[in-house]
């Protein structure tokens, strides 16, 4: 496939609409990606924060990127449209990254976040899961959250078109805070087909019966100070995959608290965030860009 070929498929032809590509079936109920005790204190750990991006949010991707909104599925009511970031050099299909939002919805910080990811040699797509509305104040965040089955229909819809549209060989899914819990939830759904998962302090799963369905490597990070996400049950979380012979690196990290990785936020870490994001990098880098089989997905 030659470069301009390849453009077409994975950016423009989205943008002409999806003809033929309808919503899925509802998927099967699994545990809500975030319930309500989840829901209040992560509202009161972001209750001073604002959604706001600062310099180090805006870092520029490694390399020129080409960025795009577009169609990637539909809801009942309305198209889904989310922010696609891959390299101006890509010639060849690249491995796919389904970029979750936080709670105050697909903003700047999180196309930001959409455009590094590509810059390190991604087709990256950031979702978005409140049809078109970002919000400004906790309150507002915490009155978005309330659908997690047309999250999930959501989230289904955006790996289809990376493996249809972009041709994505393989996909991971990323995410933060309420993001990182849709980053759970969509591998614990669909444990045969992503290839990676990424989360930062989103709700985790400690019901041993879903976890044994795991089927995708695991990269997680908590705070230690995070009151919304308790660390015994990062723990147990951690322990069962242990036991349970599931590939995964569970972190705490010392003396941070909720959204240490988001730069708008005030428990924002630099030294945290830079630490995690390479590790993220490594992560990714191990699980997607190995050696793909000629055969098609």
């Amino acid at each position: 496939m030659t470069k301009s070929a390849f453009h077409a498929a994975a950016v423009l032809l989205a943008s002409s609409g999806l003809a033929g590509c309808g919503a899925p079936e509802e998927a099967p109920a699994g545990a809500a990606a975030a319930g309500k005790d989840t829901v209040a204190a992560t509202a009161a750990e972001h209750a001073h924060d604002a959604p706001a991006p600062t310099p180090a949010a805006l870092a520029e991707p490694a390399v020129v990127v080409l960025e795009q909104e577009l169609a990637y599925g539909e809801s009942a009511k309305s198209n889904l449209v989310g922010f696609l970031a891959m390299p101006e050099d890509a010639a060849e299909p690249l491995p796919g990254i389904i970029v979750i939002h936080e709670w105050w919805g697909l903003n700047d910080s999180i196309k930001a976040m959409t455009r590094r990811l590509a810059g390190e040699g991604y087709v990256a797509l950031a979702v978005d899961l409140y049809g078109g509305v970002t919000a400004e104040t906790p309150e507002a965040a915490q009155a978005l959250m309330a659908d997690p089955d047309a999250a999930r229909n959501n989230l289904r819809q955006a790996y289809d078109y990376l493996e249809t549209y972009a041709l994505a060989p393989r996909i991971a899914t990323i995410g933060w805070s309420l993001g990182g819990g849709y980053s759970l939830e969509t591998a614990l759904e669909y444990p045969g087909e992503l290839d990676a998962m990424v989360m930062y302090y989103g709700p985790v799963e400690v019901d041993r019966n879903r976890l044994a369905a795991l089927n995708v490597p695991v990269l997680g990070f908590f705070g230690a100070e995070d009151a919304s996400i308790p660390v015994r049950d990062v723990q147990e979380f951690r322990a069962t995959l242990m036991e349970l012979g599931k590939t995964a690196e569970v972190l705490i990290v010392p003396r941070v608290g909720h959204a240490f990785a988001n730069p708008s936020g005030g428990n924002y870490s630099e030294q945290a965030a830079n630490e995690s994001w390479a590790t993220t990098r490594a992560f990714l880098e191990r699980h997607l860009k190995v050696a793909t089989p000629t055969a098609v997905r």
